[in-house]
């Protein structure tokens, strides 16, 4: 039964992956807190990496030339450095306060969306310090819990860049973190023969899914969508809160 509830939880975080990679805001952002509910949330991390590195093969082709070169010889630098932090703080720190971090992410990002109010603002140029800082705080997140998108969007959304060139520099800029991230994931053991093989069962799934998501985008009404999937990921993320609170009281 264990079993079953792996597999279910385990391809339902590669389709929401995969979706992600074919523009559906957000629900990557699902995919470790879901699995994360059956196993260790960093084992969770270390399994959907290679399966985001191959939907990003997908991103890749779709958006080459579609990107701002400038924001991405920003952010991407901070972001080494962030994962470099995210390898010292699993290394260290106890599963359940990994837990509760996963749980806090996802929910913070999750308020966030559903308390703020709109905001029109004049388009800004990509300054250096704050692109690296908030490219730092990106690479940890996405190190820890593949929820790098908050920090990334808190830095990139004033710039106004177009739909499709905001689309294609992000779809690059986490294809780098995602690929970067794959020495500290080996180094630590979670790309070992087992989780590769179910990683390799899972990129079907996730493939699928990038077409499925660009084919939902079409057809759903985004804000409605939007909001049912921020919801779901601030219930997950107060069921890892609760997990990763009562077992370090």
């Amino acid at each position: 039964m264990e079993e079953i509830g792996f597999w279910i939880a385990a391809v339902l975080a590669a389709a929401l992956v995969g979706m992600s990679k074919g523009g559906v805001p957000v629900v990557g952002m699902l995919g470790v807190p879901v699995l994360a509910l059956v196993i260790n949330p960093v084992v969770a991390a270390g399994l959907l990496l290679p399966v985001y590195v191959v939907s990003d093969v997908f991103g890749l082709w779709a958006y080459r030339h579609a990107y701002d070169a400038r924001v991405l010889a920003i952010m991407v630098p901070g972001a080494v450095v962030g994962i470099a932090v995210g390898w010292a703080t699993a290394s260290v720190v106890p599963e359940p306060a990994v837990t509760l971090l996963v749980g806090l992410i996802g929910l913070a990002f999750a308020l966030n969306i559903l308390l703020r109010k709109p905001v029109i603002a004049e388009p800004k140029r990509a300054e250096v310090a704050p692109g690296l800082f908030w490219g730092g705080v990106a690479g940890f997140t996405s190190f820890v819990s593949h929820a790098g998108a908050p920090p990334y969007q808190v830095y990139t959304l004033p710039l106004g860049m177009t739909k499709a060139v905001f689309a294609g520099t992000t779809t690059i800029a986490f294809a780098m973190i995602n690929a970067v991230k794959l020495v500290p994931y080996y180094a630590l053991g979670q790309l070992n023969p087992g989780n590769l093989k179910v990683a390799a069962v899972l990129a079907l799934p996730a493939v699928l899914a990038v077409f499925a998501g660009v084919k939902l985008v079409k057809l759903m009404p985004e804000k409605l969508f939007f909001r049912l999937v921020v919801w779901a990921l601030a219930l997950i993320s107060l069921k890892l809160i609760w997990d990763g609170a009562r077992e370090l009281i």
